[in-house]
């Protein structure tokens, strides 16, 4: 019986310690760069001007003009749809075509839409975005080598799209098939904002 409660002990004790360790900031990230974090069966989070982070520089090898590097820094004082996708993902054909009326509606105004083509081949990339008449760039990353830099990210979530302010700081992640309706109002504030 006394080994029993010094063993309870012993659990309770390390418990109490690693709780009296903990305070209510350990579970922000205090770095200066995006880390997402779980949004708990969310498909829609949005960050505030005050919480939001920028991603570490992002760029990869682009779609349709080989050994061309492509990435935010091609974008600066932007605000960009970065969109994950590939021609394999049913959902990502009905996207394409909303992607490019978002490129179209919005470009004038300093709206981008970039996209990051996963687990796929060139050519079937390739024939997708002129299948499409996708008018936006992409990166090619078939082995999800630039999505290394979304800490975090669930990189098997295809397609999901992450929207970022002027300064590249992420206002809002959406872990689902996009319409160019459900974006147009956040991008037209973001692109309002004062950089």
């Amino acid at each position: 019986m006394s080994r029993r409660l010094r063993t309870l002990a012993a659990v309770l004790a390390g418990t109490l310690l690693l709780a009296g360790c903990a305070t209510g900031n350990d579970a922000v990230d205090q770095s200066d760069t995006f880390n997402f974090v779980s949004p708990g069966g969310q498909t829609e989070i949005f960050y505030p001007v005050s919480e939001r982070k920028p991603l570490p520089s992002l760029s990869g090898d682009s779609l349709t003009q080989p050994g061309t590097t492509i990435g935010l820094d091609t974008y600066p004082n932007n605000v960009i749809v970065l969109n994950i996708w590939g021609s394999w993902c049913g959902p990502c054909r009905g996207e394409a075509p909303q992607l490019v009326q978002l490129q179209n509606q919005t470009q004038a105004a300093g709206v981008r839409v970039l996209g990051i083509d996963v687990r796929d081949e060139r050519s079937a990339a390739q024939d997708f975005v002129h299948d499409y008449q996708v008018n936006y760039p992409s990166i090619f990353d078939p082995a999800g080598r630039s999505l290394l830099a979304l800490r975090n990210y669930p990189r098997n979530v295809v397609p999901s799209t992450i929207i970022l302010d002027r300064q590249h700081r992420v206002a809002a992640v959406y872990l689902e098939t996009v319409l160019a309706g459900q974006l147009l109002p956040k991008l037209q504030q973001l692109a309002s904002e004062h950089s």
